[in-house]
């Protein structure tokens, strides 16, 4: 239950963090997740944080204060509620990811179900509280939505819990960084958006904290 509604809120509040925000902002709080699962790896499957984990911990806060750092107002704040939505779905993301590991002995299957139901419940509550009125759409965008669906999400979530599943929450996670790249250039090729010089700062930090976090994880396994 406690994954299957971490990957309902992930992916329906990362959706609308990325209508509502920037792309490569929106990926780069989402991105915060290593720290997540830094944490959430420590708390329930008793991970303890090594040597570097206080590094990783002060580079991943520095990247987020950067970030969200706003002259203006003065605190390093979520600025709206997109910068919010992105940092709780990371969050989501990392907690999904560590029950998908602390419970190895169910099989891919029941989570994969589990997964897409949660989102199909997590959105209709959402769909409903917001009161938002179902659009008027032609054949072909629902029968493009879904393809995606087939295509996209199910392989989607096929292998993320798969892999998810057959290695450590820290190195998937900064497997899954890849995505940062995926995302900057194509806002950059797609749209119209501008990467702030304090995003691109703040990401790398974040960035660099995420490989500290797979290199902490995998220098604890050595020994």
């Amino acid at each position: 239950m406690v994954m299957m509604l971490a990957v309902g809120w992930c992916n329906v509040a990362f959706v609308l963090a990325i209508l509502e925000g920037t792309v490569v902002r929106v990926l780069l709080l989402f991105y915060l997740s290593p720290l997540w699962a830094l944490l959430l790896g420590w708390i329930i499957l008793n991970e303890k944080p090594g040597r570097g984990g206080w590094l990783v911990f002060s580079l991943a806060i520095g990247g987020a204060v950067t970030m969200l750092w706003d002259t203006k107002i003065g605190l390093p704040w979520p600025s709206d509620r997109a910068d919010w939505l992105a940092v709780s779905s990371g969050f989501a993301f990392s907690l999904a990811n560590v029950i998908v590991r602390k419970t190895g002995e169910l099989n891919i299957g029941i989570k994969s179900v589990a997964s897409w139901l949660g989102v199909v419940i997590v959105a209709a509550v959402w769909i409903v509280l917001a009161g938002v009125q179902m659009p008027d759409v032609n054949v072909k965008v629902v029968s493009s939505a879904v393809m995606l669906g087939w295509f996209g999400f199910v392989i989607m979530t096929l292998t993320v819990i798969y892999g998810v599943s057959h290695m450590p929450v820290h190195r998937s996670a900064v497997i899954l960084l890849f995505e940062l790249v995926v995302g900057a250039v194509s806002s950059l090729l797609l749209t119209d958006e501008i990467v702030q010089p304090t995003e691109w700062a703040g990401g790398a930090l974040i960035l660099v904290s995420a490989y500290f976090a797979a290199r902490e994880h995998i220098s604890e396994s050595d020994e």
